[in-house]
């Protein structure tokens, strides 16, 4: 089992559980933090006096204060640590149910384990710690169609974004006016109608709000 844990997460009572849930599991060395700054810096600290930590359990959302935070969400985090230390295994633990963030975090950040917060998250955090530790992955029942070959998809993050933004209820000339500012190309609106046109066909889509009603349900955005 690991021996040296660490758990992000803002909310004071599923803290609590999952310290609980990790004493019970044998881990002999457990710390808690409620920012994402304050894990990096755990992280960073761990592996300079060379006792680093061997396995992080993270949230995705945490709740903005008066404290500035570098680090403000827990993917910004993990992107970070991932990145600087590939080793250390990571566990998000989160509400957050849609397929596409899921796959992000596997994809481009490399997680080891999604588990969903349920009436069966803590028994499900157990199996991933167990699945992690032994080298394998793991995903929560609710997300576990993230990699099926049916929900392989050919659609990238300009598509997530162009989605979102229409679900938003932004028009296609707003988005792209919101483009050319941010500089996010293409921004042209022919090009825009081309995608959006693109992703209609693939979904079998009849109109824009049919596309973003398809691509909520697959939990797309």
């Amino acid at each position: 089992m690991f021996k040296k844990v660490l758990i992000a997460e803002d909310m004071e009572d599923i803290n609590k559980g999952v310290h609980t849930l990790l004493t019970e599991l044998g881990v002999a060395h457990i710390r808690q933090v409620q920012y994402c700054d304050d894990a990096y810096l755990k992280i960073k600290r761990g592996v300079l006096d060379n006792e680093p930590f061997e396995l992080l359990i993270t949230d995705l959302s945490f709740k903005a204060d008066h404290r500035s935070q570098k680090y403000p969400s827990g993917e910004a985090l993990v992107e970070k640590l991932k990145s600087e230390f590939p080793t250390l295994k990571v566990i998000v633990y989160s509400v957050e149910d849609r397929l596409q963030p899921v796959r992000i975090l596997f994809n481009k950040h490399g997680i080891d384990a999604y588990v969903c917060k349920s009436r069966a998250g803590l028994k499900n955090l157990t199996t991933a710690i167990d699945k992690v530790f032994r080298g394998a992955t793991f995903l929560s029942d609710e997300v576990s169609n993230a990699f099926n070959s049916t929900n392989e998809l050919e659609i990238d993050d300009y598509d997530i974004s162009l989605l979102d933004n229409l679900s938003k209820g932004l028009s296609q000339e707003e988005i792209s006016a919101l483009y050319k500012e941010n500089h996010i190309t293409p921004a042209s609106l022919s090009s825009i109608e081309k995608r959006l046109n693109k992703l209609r066909i693939q979904f079998n889509a009849h109109n824009a709000i049919h596309l973003v009603a398809i691509v909520k349900d697959l939990g797309l955005i």
